[in-house]
């Protein structure tokens, strides 16, 4: 097995369109790529995203290991919501928080959870389990379930679960939190002046339960913490990554970046620096969502460290090992079911029924407790 096929598999690469180009197709199988982020431009109704996916898990065939692709979407509910109708509509995580019954957020979860599968998306990056605790901070909003630690944890426990149960893949975002932040780290670098102390005390709380409840991805922010790291942001550092998520919270998951176009990175590092830091801190997957060039320059700038010893390669097949497990565990199906079952579940009247409630601020009846 060549170092090309192992870098590859920690590879997240963003597409152009409703369809895959020849290049890209290329790009995915020549470079064993691992995982594709689905993006409003890539959407549109079910036929064709059960189209593309079903063609991005047909090209595993063509690659090393024949592993799975992950195939990821951002699907919180609110405004950071990339399938539109006649998937059902689901309303932000902040409704949920005012209801307060996890056995709603455990089906709110499941029944979107079930709608991405029949489509053949297997990973979402959700849930959101950043605490609102600035009122200023527009960026997270109403994406946070509360400004209640205790109470995002336990929704956020609620929903990790509800998508597990759906065969959908997990990411609690953005570690250790981003719900204190004014800068939006689409457009430069947020400084938080808070201690170790006080993440453990309130930021950390969600994500030690979502880890409880086994969710299968952590994604780091772009922020820098100066009190903790004086030197890198918590995607490019090694005192967060390895000394904080692996070895005081002991979480063996796999470990994701946010998107490293945002400005947050590339105003402030270069475009070599950063695929090669953020493996050498501790990551497992790099995820580049809208810049085509970005991911060839990335694999030749960490190809260029492990050949010059600055990456360990031993560490990258480890990391290797971690993501080969979980796509084996949890990606048993790779292939959307066909499009007759597909048109029975996205927008199912119990969705819908659901999904309404919650966003008039009631319990849906008839709900099952987990």
């Amino acid at each position: 097995m060549s170092i090309s096929h192992i870098i590859g598999q920690h590879m997240f690469i963003g597409l152009s369109g409703h369809s895959l180009t020849a290049d890209e197709k290329k790009f995915i199988v020549d470079n064993n790529i691992g995982g594709v982020c689905l993006f409003g431009r890539n959407v549109a109704e079910p036929k064709q995203v059960r189209e593309l996916c079903a063609e991005l898990q047909s090209l595993r065939h063509k690659q090393y290991e024949k592993a799975p692709l992950f195939i990821g979407i951002d699907m919180e509910g609110g405004r950071v919501h990339r399938l539109k109708p006649p998937f059902t509509t689901w309303p932000p995580l902040r409704k949920l928080g005012d209801l307060d019954a996890p056995t709603v957020s455990f089906h709110f979860a499941n029944r979107m959870g079930l709608e991405m599968k029949a489509v053949g998306i297997n990973l979402d990056f959700a849930p959101c389990v950043d605490i609102f605790t600035n009122p200023a901070n527009t960026v997270i909003g109403d994406r946070s379930i509360s400004s209640d630690p205790e109470m995002v944890a336990k929704h956020a426990s609620a929903l990790v679960r509800g998508y597990i149960k759906s065969e959908i893949i997990t990411c609690a975002k953005h570690f250790p939190g981003h719900g204190n932040t004014i800068v939006d780290s689409h457009e430069d670098l947020p400084v938080e002046n808070v201690d170790a102390e006080r993440l453990e005390a309130c930021e950390l709380i969600p994500f030690k339960k979502s880890f409880k409840a086994r969710v299968d991805m952590v994604m780091t922010s772009h922020i820098k913490f100066p009190k903790i790291d004086p030197d890198w942001p918590v995607t490019l550092s090694e005192t967060f990554i390895k000394g904080i998520i692996r070895n005081e919270l002991r979480y063996r998951g796999l470990i994701i970046t946010d998107d490293l176009g945002m400005k947050a990175m590339t105003s402030h590092y270069g475009a070599d620096e950063v695929p090669v830091r953020a493996l050498k801190a501790g990551v497992d997957l790099l995820l580049y969502c809208n810049e085509p060039d970005a991911p060839p320059k990335a694999f030749e700038a960490i190809l260029e460290a492990t050949a010059q010893g600055s990456l360990k390669k031993e560490d990258l097949e480890e990391s290797y090992r971690r993501i080969l497990e979980l796509k084996k565990t949890r990606i048993t199906q790779p292939d959307p079911l066909s499009m007759e079952e597909v048109s029975a579940i996205v927008g199912h009247p119990d969705h819908l029924k659901i999904a309404s409630a919650i966003a008039n601020g009631q319990v849906p009846d008839g709900l099952l407790p987990e």
